[in-house]
């Protein structure tokens, strides 16, 4: 389920900062829409803040199953048969219960359950896929984890431009969260395709900036998906003279890299 809340603030970096103090978010988990850009006005007077809606994922709600009534039924008379003498029986020595081992593991927490239901949930998907890949799981920080494929010939499991990767990532996220109350991320990748996207973002964030500043005009890049586009604005953060924004809706949300002369 698809939510929003809009903030304002003295610039757009600092609207879209108040949304994520909000929602307990991290950059590349949210959508950015620009509502309106910050005004200085005359001296003070006539200024406007900026302001921002922020669109965010929510696991959408599980009905609770509905009770069946059982019929109550009349029970049947039981005949009784006349009562006959048994002869009696020798007592039996009671046998002494056995008393088991104590298990030496120790039950499994949260983070082995969530670790369990991402393996379990790419293992059944690459088995109709017919792909030969294993799932790595690790735990990263709080509430996240991290998962590498491993395999031969992954190609078709990144796609192009990890578009296959991000559409995998998305799913095992819906089949983990959609039972739990607190979200848990989770970052996938195979054959370190994500270190390898970001230095060419990197790169590509550089030389954008180099031709804005040089004549001085903003660039519209291609569309990206959030995290990608959470490189884009990390790497020009503190670059002079520059400023960037997002615009558009999903799937075609793409980074404006502007002119800033003030920043």
């Amino acid at each position: 389920m698809l939510k929003y809340i809009e903030t304002t603030g003295r610039n757009e970096d600092d609207a879209i900062a108040a949304a994520l103090s909000q929602l307990g978010l991290e950059r590349d988990d949210v959508s950015v829409e620009i509502i309106g850009r910050a005004k200085a006005g005359f001296l003070g007077i006539g200024s406007t803040p900026a302001k921002v809606r922020v669109s965010y994922e929510v696991p959408d709600e599980v009905p609770q199953p509905v009770k069946a009534e059982i019929p109550v039924t009349k029970s049947q008379p039981v005949k009784t048969e006349p009562y006959a003498a048994k002869p009696p029986e020798q007592k039996k020595q009671s046998a002494v219960p056995l008393k088991r081992p104590a298990a030496a593991s120790e039950p499994s927490t949260d983070q082995d359950e969530v670790s369990i239901q991402i393996t379990s949930f790419l293992d059944g998907l690459f088995q109709h896929m017919e792909i030969s890949a294993q799932a790595v799981v690790t735990h990263g920080d709080e509430e996240s984890y991290d998962v590498v494929l491993e395999g031969e010939n992954l190609g078709s499991l990144i796609g192009r431009r990890g578009e296959t990767l991000d559409a995998i990532q998305q799913l095992t996220g819906y089949a983990v969260n959609h039972t739990r109350s607190k979200r848990v991320r989770i970052r996938l990748d195979a054959e370190n395709y994500r270190a390898k996207r970001e230095e060419a973002l990197q790169r590509l964030a550089e030389k954008t900036a180099a031709r804005v500043v040089k004549y001085r005009r903003n660039v519209t890049l291609e569309a990206m998906n959030a995290y990608e586009r959470h490189v884009i604005h990390a790497a020009l953060q503190e670059v002079p003279n520059i400023s960037t924004y997002s615009t558009g809706v999903e799937p075609h949300r793409r980074t404006v890299v502007a002119f800033s002369p003030e920043k």
